[in-house]
């Protein structure tokens, strides 16, 4: 399962009750977000993925819910996709990988 900014709370309203399902997954999980995401606020998401040993988690700096990313960072919009593309990639050759050995 891929998240792209998993919605983990709701903005100004920080709590992980948004997780309680995941206990249940028993597939492998990414998880894409931003540093600066008002729905998953890092304190909060890191501890919800750590819990779970098929879970990972990748972070896009300064990126925000929408993965629109501060100006001095010096990336396109292009690059974060080209990013977020390449790291989608990676885990499921890793994850494809995994199961067959």
């Amino acid at each position: 399962i891929v998240f792209f900014s998993f919605p983990l709370h709701p903005a100004g309203k920080p709590g992980v009750e948004r997780a309680d399902h995941l206990d249940e997954v028993t597939v492998p999980m990414l998880f894409l977000s931003g540093t600066r995401d008002d729905l998953g606020h890092l304190d909060l998401l890191e501890p919800v993925v750590e819990k779970h040993p098929q879970a990972t988690l990748h972070l896009i700096e300064t990126a925000d819910h929408g993965f629109k990313i501060l100006k001095r960072t010096r990336k396109s919009d292009e690059d974060v996709y080209a990013e977020l593309a390449r790291v989608l990639v990676q885990w499921t050759t890793q994850i494809s990988w995994s199961a067959t050995a």
